[in-house]
């Protein structure tokens, strides 16, 4: 969604994990949710992408579509993309799912960038934890990722 350099009146944000079809996938559906159902839509621009390219051009993780959908949150038109140089000033705010692709993004970053880098959790909840990555555990542990993001989406939305 975030194809055009946003306007002044915009909040950019991107959300990056790590293959972008799990966390970051999530996490782009629930603030888009929640934008829309808060009347916000037009203030943000949102997007998601991976620091890897494996997934690039495909859908979200079949049990990421499924969680979100158990949330009334449609996902599967998304396609997973890699975070690139103009990213980093594209977007107000990349918000990382982990320490790790934290470190990564950081150390991809020009050196002058308009955007904001930070750790999800620590950005939005003020606590240093990872969004664990669901991709190999079952159902609960996408449960356990949504209630996170969910949690972490409104007080970002809240605080916008």
């Amino acid at each position: 969604m975030a194809a055009n350099q946003p306007d002044s009146k915009t909040r950019a944000i991107l959300f990056l994990c790590l293959g972008n079809i799990c966390r970051s996938a999530l996490a782009e559906g629930i603030l888009r949710d929640l934008a829309v159902t808060g009347g916000k839509e037009g203030l943000l621009t949102i997007d998601s992408a991976g620091t890897g390219g494996w997934h690039v051009g495909e859908a979200p993780d079949p049990r990421a579509i499924s969680k979100a959908a158990e949330h009334g949150v449609d996902i599967s038109g998304q396609r997973g993309r890699q975070v690139g140089r103009d990213d980093f000033d594209r977007f107000d705010l990349i918000l990382a799912m982990d320490r790790s692709n934290l470190e990564t993004l950081r150390a991809r970053a020009p050196g002058t960038h308009r955007a904001e880098l930070h750790q999800f959790m620590v950005y939005t909840q003020g606590r240093n934890e990872d969004v664990p990555d669901p991709y190999y555990g079952g159902p609960e542990g996408f449960e356990t990722v949504y209630r996170m993001l969910k949690k972490g989406c409104l007080a970002l939305l809240d605080d916008l």
